[in-house]
Parts: structure tokens; C-alpha cells; sequence
């Protein structure tokens, strides 16, 4: 059977943030033009990890990247590599021409300012895009995206996630961070106070935002969209010394039960930092504050 010809992007893609979508959006004019499907390739866990033997904490899991890559910009061909030993060790040479030429089908590549790939790092945007003349492939090298003079970068977003600054997170972005995580059995205390909640389990490796409240909106397994209030913490008013993060939403005008299932749930404002409560009567009257909160910033601006 004939191999299906590919336009594909490269990078790790963390977070889908408007450097990537620059290059999202040229492979899928290139696909077009060249009657190819439009593609990208990325690892399953960050090169750092292997490469200096860093933790990074990622802004999406490879699910969450192929969500955003295909909801947003219709590259719904992606190719989750696994980043090894033998692919650290892997010549670009081979890699470029045994991987993404013949097993991949690629046609034309697509590539940042700052890529580089294979073993030390050594396949450079300048030497990908000569190889590729000398291949008769076709390459386009995307420059950097700057906003506020500042060039916008996974490494940069993730600060302004950890620190709980969503709104200029998603201005770099492009849309709202995002997260994606089954809904888990909790202790089930906010539905004795009136306000059932469901927990989430992050995927592993992914950052934390900043502790505190967010206002968020939850898209259910059927497709529907609500506004929820979300902590992120420890919960130190209802566990006390419990130190294992959660995520907490609740959402508003909703009593299905979603236990088991997988949610998406995207940020969009820090109400307030996560604090400890003198009573439960106390942190209901807040939730319920918080709901209010975020009731307002959704509402339709008139």
C-alpha cells in the first residue's frame, strides 16, 4: 500500500502556544498545497528529562497536546515519539531520513528558530533546511513570535502558571490553559455542605498552577461547558496536614455524577490564594462568594 505523504511540524509542542501555532498553521497550508495531511511530531516526555536528568514540569500531557493541536488548528495527525536512549543517541541524519522520510512519509518539514534534534543536538535549523534541498524535501524554518518583546516560550508560560497569572498565560497561549483528568472519589464533604465537588487527578508531570482558587470552565463528556470553581491545593481547612495536591472543581447548576470519566477543565482567573478557614461555615460562605466571583467575570459583557 502506498505510504499517505505528510507536511510535518516538529517540536515538543508543550502547552500549544502561539510560537507553535505558527508553524501548526503553515503545515496545514503546505499540506494543502501539496495534497499531503498535515502532521506533527513530538515525544512523550521532555529531552531535558534524559538529556541533563531535569524534571520539567509540562504545561500538557502528550494527550492534552493532541487535543489543543486538533481542536485549534486541525493538525489532528500527531506522532507521539518515545524519547529514549536509542532516539537521544540517533544521528539527525538518520532520524530526518530513516524516521521522518521513510517511515513517516515526510514531504515537507516544518521546523522553529530554535530546534534542534538528534544526537548532541547537533541537527541545527540551518543544516535540516540544507538537507532537505539536498533531499528535494521541502522546509520551512518559522521565526520567533514575540509578544511585549518578550518571545513566547513553554519556559516563560510555565512561570506565569505557577505563579497564577492565567489571564497573561492564555494571552502567550493563544487560548486558555488547559487541563485534562478523570474525575476521582473524594471524601464527598462539599456535597454535605451544599456544594458537590469533583476531584481530578493530574497527569503525571504536569505542572501545578499556583495554590488558590481559579474560576474555570468544565467541557463534560457529552460536549457541555460550565462554569465551575476550582481550588488547587492541599485543602488545609478540611485535611489539615495533608500535603498531596488537588484539584477541586465545583461546578455551578450541576448534580450528574462524572466519577470515572474524563473532564477538560480550562483556567481563566485567580480568585485567591488557597487559605486556611476558621470554620466550614466560613469556607462555605467563601465557595459560595468565589461562585458569585465567577458568575460575573462569564456573564455576557454588555
Amino acid at each position: 500500500m502506498k505510504q499517505r505523504k505528510r507536511v510535518i511540524a516538529l517540536g515538543f509542542f508543550d502547552g500549544v502556544h502561539l510560537g507553535h501555532a505558527a508553524l501548526l498553521k503553515t503545515v496545514v497550508q503546505r499540506a494543502a498545497e501539496r495534497n499531503a495531511s498535515p502532521a506533527a511530531v513530538t515525544f512523550d516526555t521532555h529531552p531535558d528529562q534524559l538529556i541533563l536528568g531535569q524534571s520539567v514540569p509540562l504545561l500538557t500531557s502528550p494527550e492534552e497536546r493532541t487535543e489543543l493541536m486538533g481542536r485549534l488548528y486541525g493538525v489532528h495527525d500527531i506522532i507521539v515519539v518515545p524519547f529514549d536512549q536509542h532516539m537521544m543517541h540517533m544521528p539527525w541524519e538518520v532520524f530526518l531520513t530513516d524516521f521522518l522520510v521513510q517511515e513517516c512519509g515526510a514531504v515537507h518539514l516544518v521546523a522553529g528558530h530554535d530546534f534542534c534534534f538528534g544526537y548532541r543536538g547537533e541537527g541545527t535549523p540551518e543544516r535540516l533546511k540544507a538537507k532537505c534541498a539536498e533531499l528535494g524535501l521541502g522546509c520551512d524554518i518559522i521565526p520567533a513570535v514575540t509578544m511585549e518583546g518578550i518571545t513566547v516560550s513553554s519556559t516563560y508560560i510555565r512561570t506565569l502558571i505557577a505563579q497564577g497569572e492565567m489571564e497573561r498565560a492564555a494571552a502567550f497561549l493563544g487560548h486558555p490553559y488547559t487541563v485534562i483528568g478523570q474525575v476521582r472519589h473524594g471524601k464527598q464533604l462539599g456535597r454535605k455542605l451544599g456544594f458537590p465537588t469533583i476531584n481530578l487527578i493530574l497527569q503525571e508531570g504536569v505542572i501545578v498552577p499556583a495554590f488558590g482558587v481559579y474560576a474555570t470552565l468544565v467541557t463534560l463528556p457529552n460536549g457541555e461547558r460550565r462554569m465551575a470553581v476550582t481550588n488547587v491545593g492541599v485543602r488545609p481547612t478540611t485535611d489539615g496536614e495533608n500535603t498531596s495536591v488537588t484539584v477541586e472543581g465545583y461546578i455551578l447548576d450541576y448534580s450528574g455524577d462524572l466519577y470515572g470519566q474524563s473532564v477538560q477543565m480550562e483556567f481563566y482567573r485567580h480568585l485567591r490564594p488557597e487559605r486556611k478557614f476558621e470554620s466550614v461555615e466560613e469556607l462555605t460562605a467563601m465557595v459560595l462568594h468565589n461562585a458569585d466571583e465567577t458568575r460575573a467575570y462569564f456573564a455576557p459583557k454588555t
